[in-house]
């Protein structure tokens, strides 16, 4: 994650699970979707447990592509890779409706497949 959002503070909200404003990389974020007009993207970033983490989410769907890019790119460095995981069935948990994930372990690089098998 990049180890200075305070170009984010403008964005900054107070939320009850994060009990007050800016600690850490830790946070609440109010920032508009760069694709559409009039509607914010909510965001909880952490970097707790070893792991850099980024929640979005949208009042009456879910983030696209280019939102989930766009979020990427303002809280996590151009060379880090970042990835959404889908867990086994038995271990899903879904406590938030229009809710997706990015996800770092932290001081480790996630493994590829070969560029040739991604583009």
């Amino acid at each position: 994650m990049k180890d200075n959002l305070h170009h984010l503070k403008q964005y900054e909200v107070e939320h009850p699970i994060m009990k007050q404003k800016g600690f850490g990389l830790n946070g609440c974020f109010r920032i508009p979707s760069p694709i559409a007009r009039n509607i914010d993207m909510f965001i909880i970033s952490s970097d707790g447990g070893g792991w850099d983490h980024v929640s979005v989410s949208l009042p009456s769907r879910c983030p696209n592509w280019p939102e989930m890019s766009y979020v990427k790119d303002l809280f996590f460095k151009e060379e880090e890779t970042v990835v959404q995981y889908h867990p086994k069935k038995s271990e899903y948990i879904n406590e938030c409706k229009n809710c997706l994930h990015l996800w770092k372990k932290q001081n480790n690089d996630h493994e590829l497949p070969p560029s040739f098998m991604i583009a």
